[in-house]
């Protein structure tokens, strides 16, 4: 079944206040990138339901709405893991 827009939004913003201020400039400085190195693990805040995916190299995919791993601490992202994986 479909989630709702609404319960999307809800679970893009549980994600987010799993970050630290820190975290949070850390994410906003890699927005700026327009590439990822190829295996490097995202979140895409758009398409929760995909789950953590893995960069093939190249342009990136709409990265202001990515949680890119290497932006965040090691228990932030197991965080994420675990609520992505409730979910």
């Amino acid at each position: 079944m479909a989630r709702s827009a609404s319960s999307v939004q809800i679970e893009k913003e549980h994600i987010l206040a799993l970050l630290t201020d820190a975290e949070v400039g850390k994410v906003a400085t890699a927005e700026t990138k327009r590439a990822l190195a190829s295996g490097e693990q995202y979140v895409d805040l758009d398409d929760l339901s995909a789950g953590v995916q893995t960069a093939k190299g190249g342009a990136a995919p709409d990265l202001h709405e990515l949680i890119v791993r290497s932006a965040v601490g090691g228990n932030t992202w197991a965080a994420i893991v675990d609520r992505l994986k409730a979910g």
